[in-house]
């Protein structure tokens, strides 16, 4: 997956960019992180490769073939995209966790939920996978909804995995096993992850950091450690008195 000197703006007279001029080569079996603040573009980035909104200029390639050239129907089937607002559908978790593959045995859709750390807490509910979800999911909480979310994008083995802030309502250590398993189940296809929360992206084989619309930096954790003023100042504002407390203890 490449981008191609990409910039995209709203429609509109007076429309300020909201990307400019962003080169980025997703390989396969690489999980590529987008970091920033609020309103730096990160999400807008990745609705690019689903083509949600098209690019004002330049161009993103999947096999060397630009999207634009591919059916929406082709593209979208190589795609599984987790949206930072989990939606999910009023019938059971079985149900929301096949809807997009409706033949699904429960072999895959354990699996899936397996791999999303669902499963335990799926089992414990009160019918277990015929558990009745309410419209929008307002009988779970958000940590379960994104899990959900995550299995039913995991249960049509995409070639390119898109988790937009899909992690934010889950605690940590839950993450980074969800992390793990993903490293498995992805380790031919792509993985783009948006993040605020710079837990989410430490291992990433490459880390984005956008800041107005540009790229600002880009490498792994310690690249971007000994190179990036920027990224350093993400990481010690939101990590740096934990992993000093740790230094300390040991």
């Amino acid at each position: 997956l490449v981008f191609e000197n990409v910039s995209f703006h709203y429609n509109g007279a007076h429309a300020e960019s909201v990307l400019e001029e962003i080169s980025l080569t997703a390989e396969p079996g690489q999980t590529v992180a987008i970091l920033g603040a609020t309103g730096s573009g990160k999400s807008t980035l990745v609705n690019l490769v689903p083509r949600f909104y098209d690019v004002s200029a330049g161009r993103i390639l999947l096999d060397e073939i630009d999207i634009r050239r591919l059916t929406q129907n082709s593209l979208l089937a190589q795609i599984g995209i987790v949206p930072q607002e989990t939606v999910l559908f009023s019938g059971s978790v079985r149900d929301n966790i096949r809807y997009g593959v409706p033949g699904a045995g429960d072999e895959e859709i354990f699996a899936a939920a397996e791999a999303a750390q669902a499963h335990d807490f799926i089992i414990a509910l009160s019918k277990g996978y015929d558990t009745h979800v309410e419209e929008r999911g307002t009988n779970l909480s958000g940590g379960q909804k994104q899990r959900i979310a995550i299995a039913r994008a995991l249960l049509t083995r995409p070639r390119i995995l898109i988790l937009d802030d899909s992690t934010s309502s889950v605690d940590v250590e839950t993450e980074t096993r969800i992390q793990e398993a993903l490293e498995a189940q992805m380790h031919r296809h792509t993985t783009l992850v948006v993040a605020q929360r710079i837990s989410t992206v430490l291992k990433a084989d490459k880390i984005v950091v956008l800041e107005k619309g540009r790229i600002a930096a880009e490498g792994t954790h310690g690249e971007l450690m000994a190179a990036s003023p920027i990224y350093r100042e993400i990481f010690e504002s939101q990590l740096g008195n934990d992993m000093n407390s740790e230094a300390a203890a040991s």
